[in-house]
């Protein structure tokens, strides 16, 4: 019955979601979106540095206990049935964990598809499907899939479960404070990803418990042998050079890690418009700096990029976009299935060697 209870009102809440969806997403005025992007008063390096400290520094008390993710006392029930499990995630970084730990004991279905942007996916009706005949369901958490986030926390676990306050990145955006999702680009957060899912697939699958503790473990210290050479790689790039330009701030985890400035002309989320001043800060920054190259984002629109190219050349500075099939930066999605850039460390490998090609 409790069940039942549960999946009545998950119906009501996707329903009412699904209707909503299309109607205010896209509905945002240039005073909005500036009341939406953190202001940069001074572009100078300690600026940006400043900025991407606030993810490292964001005061415990400032979190709210719903961004900070924690799962109810519901334990997850063991599988039974004589088919494979069917496990439901979120987003493709999702699916890779997933299929890492899992191997072929479990049969995996992803509701956003690869390349789609998560801030911006609209719920369909399908995915209420998707989410009901689940064994398991998993999605990040942090308010990544901001809106699917009620129906998520009421039938899913979030990868971000229990992670330290004091390592969820947030930024002061006009006296709000908000919450990065982008956590796969800090090693800590993806390992304790890593983790929560196991934990979650050993509970579904206890014969398999074993092989899935195993599995994950070695897959740790895979992630610790990427970021050793990721650091190296990046450390090559000489110390004038080391400014990463991207179109919106997916970044800041990766900052921290590398010790990289970063800056971008949207916030967080792509689910606004981007402030006439934030582009013109960014702009100037890229001028005083002589940035040699900015970066396009497979989930956005490289039209943003090259507004910036432009404006830099009014300036009389040439600054070159890198963009282009195979030669843009993943952010929020993997590639699909098949193609370079799939799995997560073949992503992040690929991200690290495009920017030390382009700013070395």
């Amino acid at each position: 019955m409790k069940k039942i209870s549960l999946l009545v009102s998950l119906l009501m809440a996707f329903v009412l979601l699904v209707s909503s969806c299309g109607t205010n997403s896209n509905e945002t005025t240039s005073e909005d979106s500036e009341a939406k992007n953190p202001e940069i008063e001074e572009v100078e390096i300690e600026d940006v540095k400043d900025k991407n400290a606030g993810t490292e520094d964001a005061e415990t008390e400032n979190v709210d206990a719903e961004d900070a993710e924690t799962e109810s006392d519901n334990t997850i029930e063991a599988y039974t049935g004589s088919d494979k499990p069917v496990i439901t995630g979120t987003t493709t970084f999702v699916a890779d964990i997933v299929k890492v730990l899992a191997e072929d004991f479990v049969n995996i279905d992803m509701i956003i598809p690869a390349g789609d942007d998560p801030h911006l996916y609209e719920p369909k009706p399908q995915d209420l499907q998707k989410i009901t005949d689940a064994d398991l369901v998993i999605y990040h958490g942090l308010h990544f899939e901001g809106k699917m986030v009620d129906v998520l926390e009421n039938y899913g676990y979030a990868l971000a479960k229990d992670f330290p306050a004091d390592r969820v990145g947030a930024m002061d955006q006009d006296g709000d404070l908000i919450i990065d999702p982008h956590f796969w680009f800090d090693l800590e957060l993806y390992q304790l990803a890593v983790n929560n899912t196991a934990e979650y697939l050993s509970q579904l699958l206890p014969e398999a418990a074993d092989t899935i503790a195993k599995n994950a473990e070695e897959y740790n210290e895979q992630l610790v042998v990427m970021f050793e050479e990721s650091k190296e790689k990046l450390d090559s790039i000489p110390e004038d050079s080391r400014y990463l330009i991207t179109p919106h701030d997916a970044f800041n985890y990766f900052s921290r890690s590398f010790d990289i400035p970063v800056m971008a002309p949207q916030g967080i989320s792509t689910d606004s418009e981007v402030a006439n001043k934030d582009i013109q800060n960014t702009v100037d920054f890229i001028v005083e700096k002589e940035i040699k190259a900015v970066f396009a984002e497979t989930t956005t629109d490289p039209a943003r990029m090259e507004k910036l190219k432009e404006a830099a050349a009014a300036q009389g500075f040439d600054v070159k976009v890198v963009s282009g099939e195979g030669q843009e930066l993943f952010s929020d999605s993997l590639a699909p299935e098949g193609q370079p850039g799939d799995n997560f460390i073949d992503m992040f490998t690929h991200n690290v060697d495009l920017i030390v090609k382009n700013l070395k």
